[in-house]
């Protein structure tokens, strides 16, 4: 890179090969290299390619005059170099249906949900322990995904501001049942595992409460040390 750069240096210092005064060669804040000119000439170069992550249309000038006393002008004059504004709204169309995908993606999901969990409610002749753990899991699915609703319905730039006591509760439920989604898929792991262990075990499996404490109650004190680190 730095030899590129001494490089464009050098050709930039043999375009102008008068006599007299002259201005010699320059690199300017923006990044601009000004070749070698004479006093008085006014000097024109392509607009840069990117600025500070924004993107310029080349195909227009920017201009610095070469003073007569063979300094360069304090600025360039880059009032031509126009900012490519369409990549930027390709941006956001992208964002925005990136959004609208992942609403679709909640409401099927939810739909789905919805259905299991009352056909989980309406047949009691299939409720054992594995589809209790199954039932349960599946609720805080939903749950998650509620609270995921309000969150992405609710919330704002102003309500993030504000700090309001709602908004820390919301989160804070989004946040549990987010939790308790993986202490449910770990207790179905677990429950697996035990079903297994002791398929050729006179113990008894355990019961419905060992797993539903571990879902829903050890998540909760770990939220309560997180809400109460931001509220610091």
């Amino acid at each position: 890179l730095a030899a590129s750069w001494n490089q464009t240096l050098s050709n930039a210092s043999t375009q102008w090969s008068g006599s007299g005064i002259y201005c010699d060669t320059s690199i300017d804040g923006i990044g601009t290299c000004w070749p070698r000119s004479g006093a008085g000439q006014m000097v024109s170069r392509p607009c840069p390619e990117m600025f500070y992550g924004v993107r310029y249309n080349t195909t227009n000038n920017v201009y610095r005059k070469c003073l007569a006393n063979g300094t360069w002008a304090l600025k360039g004059n880059y009032s031509m170099c126009k900012a490519i504004l369409h990549e930027e709204k390709k941006g956001k169309m992208h964002y925005q249906i990136a959004v609208i995908i992942n609403f679709l993606g909640h409401c099927i999901s939810m739909v789905a949900l919805l259905i299991a969990f009352f056909l989980f409610l309406c047949l009691r002749s299939i409720r054992c322990l594995r589809n209790i753990i199954h039932w349960n899991l599946i609720t805080a699915f939903i749950l998650r995904n509620a609270t995921w609703f309000i969150v992405q319905l609710t919330m704002s730039p102003e309500v993030h501001e504000s700090n309001v006591i709602w908004c820390r509760l919301v989160t804070a439920s989004f946040n549990y049942f987010h939790s308790t989604n993986f202490f449910w898929m770990f207790g179905e792991g677990c429950y697996l595992h035990t079903a297994i262990v002791l398929t050729y075990s006179t113990d008894k499996a355990p019961q419905v409460d060992v797993p539903s404490a571990f879902g829903w109650c050890i998540p909760f004190p770990i939220i309560v040390a997180w809400a109460i680190r931001e509220a610091l």
